[in-house]
C-alpha cells in the first residue's frame, strides 16, 4: 500500500474510491480479484471511515464470521486482507470537481482534489458513508480552548480516560455506551442528562442505574453552561438544574454526546441525481444516475436499503461486476470462486 503521488502529477487509474471506511476497503478486494487497482480518496487523515474515527474500540456483533470485532480491528483485518492488491491511498483530502470527459459506453472522469491531486480514470465508486460527519458542539462559551485535552466528542482511545474524573453528557446510545464502557477504567464517571427520560437503549439504561444504585456512577440531571480551568485543562463544569440552581462537577475531562451533523459535501454538486441527500442506484450494480460513477454503502439508496456494513460488502461485490465491464469492456468475465480458482490464490498469495 503507497500512499499520495507527486503534486501536480495527473494520476491516470481505472477506478477511484471515494471513501476508505470498511466498504471502500472491501471494494478494494473485490475489484483487486478482476484485476483492478485502486486509488483511494478520503477526507479523514487516516483510514478506516466512521469505524477508526467514532467508534475504535467499540464492538461490532453483526460482521460474518466475527461473533464480536471492534471498529478498528475490522479495519485492521481489511487492510491486511487487501494488501495484495497495494492499492494507493490519498488521505486528508475531498474531491472537489468532477468532470465527465468520456461517453455513455466509455466512461472517463477528471477528479480534482482540494489538495489539488488530479484523477484521470475510468470508473469512480462513492462509498462515502453518509457524507463527512461533525459532531455538535454544545452552545457553552469558550469550549474550544479545552477540546481535545479536556473536551473530546469521541473516544478513540479508552487510555486516555483511565484513572480520571470524566464529565459524560448525553442520552442517547452514545452517551450511555461510553459512560458504561468508561466505568470500570476512569476514577470517577459523572453521566449528566437534562431529564431523567433516556433515549438509549432500555438494556444499557437499566445496567446504568444499577451502578448508581451501586454506588458506581454518579448521575445528574440539568444543563452545563460554563467551564472552569486554566491552560486548556478543565477542573470543574458549572452546570444549572430544572429550578435553576448553580452547581459544579469536578471533572478533568468531558464528553458531550449532542449528536452528528452530516454534510453531503462536493457530492451534491456532481450532477447525481439525490435524494434526501443520498443516491438512488440499481441493485444490480450499484450504478447510479451517472454510467460510471457507482455508490456503495450509507451513501446509496433503494428499495428495502439496510444501512449495514455487511450490506455495503454485498454492493461492493456487484459493482466490480460492472466495474470491469468499463475498464476491461474487450474481455470476457468468468465468475470464480476464490476456494476453486489457483489464479485467485496466487493472486491473494496463498497458492
Amino acid at each position: 500500500m503507497s500512499e499520495a503521488a507527486n503534486p501536480g502529477e495527473v494520476i491516470d487509474s481505472d477506478v477511484v474510491i471515494v471513501g476508505a471506511g470498511p466498504c471502500g476497503l472491501f471494494a478494494v478486494f473485490e475489484l483487486g480479484l478482476l484485476d483492478i487497482r485502486a486509488h483511494l480518496v478520503d477526507i479523514l487523515p487516516k483510514v478506516g471511515g466512521q469505524c477508526a474515527e467514532l467508534y475504535p474500540e467499540k464492538p461490532i456483533y453483526d460482521i460474518p464470521g466475527f461473533p464480536l470485532v471492534t471498529g478498528q480491528a475490522l479495519v485492521d483485518n481489511l487492510l491486511e486482507q487487501i494488501r495484495p492488491f497495494g492499492p494507493t491511498f490519498h488521505l486528508g483530502q475531498m474531491i472537489e470537481t468532477v468532470e465527465s470527459i468520456g461517453t455513455a459506453e466509455a466512461p472517463r472522469f477528471r477528479l480534482v482534489t482540494d489538495a489539488g491531486t488530479v484523477f484521470e480514470t475510468k470508473t469512480v465508486v462513492i462509498a462515502a458513508g453518509g457524507g463527512s460527519f461533525q459532531p455538535k458542539k454544545p452552545p457553552i462559551p469558550g469550549i474550544e480552548a479545552y477540546e481535545e485535552g479536556s473536551v473530546y466528542y469521541a473516544v478513540r482511545r479508552m487510555e486516555t480516560f483511565r484513572g480520571r474524573d470524566v464529565l459524560i453528557i448525553g442520552g442517547g446510545d452514545s452517551a450511555l455506551d461510553w459512560t458504561l464502557n468508561l466505568q470500570p477504567i476512569a476514577r470517577r464517571v459523572t453521566l449528566m442528562h437534562r431529564r431523567d427520560d433516556f433515549r438509549a437503549a432500555p438494556h444499557s439504561v437499566e445496567q446504568m442505574r444499577g451502578l448508581v444504585a451501586a454506588g458506581k456512577l454518579e448521575m445528574k440531571l440539568g444543563q452545563v453552561t460554563g467551564l472552569r480551568g486554566e491552560n486548556g485543562r478543565l477542573e470543574a463544569a458549572i452546570c444549572r438544574d430544572a429550578a435553576g440552581e448553580t452547581f459544579e462537577i469536578a471533572c478533568d475531562a468531558m464528553l458531550p454526546f449532542f449528536g452528528l451533523t452530516m454534510k453531503l459535501g462536493p457530492i451534491a454538486d456532481w450532477g447525481l441525481n439525490l435524494h434526501e441527500n443520498l443516491i438512488p442506484v440499481g441493485t444490480e450494480t450499484f450504478e447510479t444516475s451517472t454510467p460510471g460513477i457507482f455508490a456503495i454503502g450509507d451513501i446509496n439508496t433503494y428499495p428495502g436499503k439496510l444501512k449495514l456494513i455487511l450490506s455495503g460488502f454485498h454492493e461492493g461485490a456487484l459493482c466490480a461486476q460492472k466495474v470491469h465491464r468499463y475498464v476491461y469492456p474487450d474481455k470476457r468475465l468468468t465468475f470464480q470462486y476464490t476456494t476453486s480458482s489457483t489464479s485467485l490464490q496466487k493472486k491473494l498469495g496463498v497458492a
